[in-house]
């Protein structure tokens, strides 16, 4: 059966993504049903030259008339933000120990808390680290090197505890007193999932390549609450 397209992205739009020589295009599908070990769908990635692909198809193929609708992403675009984050889970117990009176005092000032408004950011993205909801699990290159994080493919793009940071700028002013309990017309739905996934209990896919090696090994995760 087809599989389904989920992200696409250009060299000129992330150039810090690490393209295999020859390549500008990255492509991610996956099969949308259940696969082991972790019950969820199973991607696949492609790197590609943007000179050598053909006109694209009138259609896209249909799924399979079984597939989960909130496994099949929305047609939405891109509009990437760039931020700044820090491990949570990957942050090893040394330095937390050093950070964690500032950590205290910043709740204490401002309420914002280090593991949910400024660390690991949330949604879906490139780079940075993994949004963990379980034990971290970074996958071993046959080289035997740690592959690194190359982008996660969240249910949704913040969720409540997030709400003080990881709103898209452009979507604030929108999102202005917004709550679960909101107004049926309130857009904070869409804002929110745009792509209208959910994969598990609110989970993601964490996709790893090997930069070290020229083919770009592959691997991935998925947790959830």
């Amino acid at each position: 059966m087809p599989l389904v397209p989920v992200l696409q992205l250009f060299a000129d739009d992330v150039p810090e993504l690490p393209f295999p020589a020859g390549t500008d295009v990255l492509q991610v599908l996956w099969c949308p049903f259940d696969h082991e070990p972790w019950s969820s769908p199973r991607p696949q990635i492609r790197w590609r030259r943007r000179a050598d692909i053909a006109a694209c198809r009138p259609g896209m193929p249909a799924p399979d008339s079984e597939t989960e609708a909130e496994r099949i992403p929305n047609p939405c675009l891109l509009d990437p933000e760039r931020v700044v984050e820090y491990p949570t889970y990957d942050l090893p117990e040394a330095v937390r120990a050093q950070i964690r009176d500032t950590i205290r005092q910043v709740e204490q000032d401002t309420g914002w808390q280090y593991d949910t408004d400024l660390a690991v950011a949330s949604g879906t993205k490139v780079g940075g680290y993994p949004g963990w909801t379980q034990p971290p699990d970074w996958p071993g290159c046959p080289c035997g090197a740690t592959m690194q994080h190359l982008l996660t493919v969240a249910s949704w793009e913040f969720s409540r505890g997030d709400e003080k940071r990881w709103i898209p700028v452009q979507d604030r002013p929108a999102m202005a007193g917004w709550g679960f309990n909101s107004p049926g017309d309130h857009p904070w739905r869409t804002i929110q999932n745009p792509a209208g996934l959910m994969l598990g209990d609110a989970g993601g896919i964490y996709l790893f390549i090997c930069s070290d090696c020229p083919d770009r090994p592959f691997e991935y995760r998925f947790d959830c609450s």
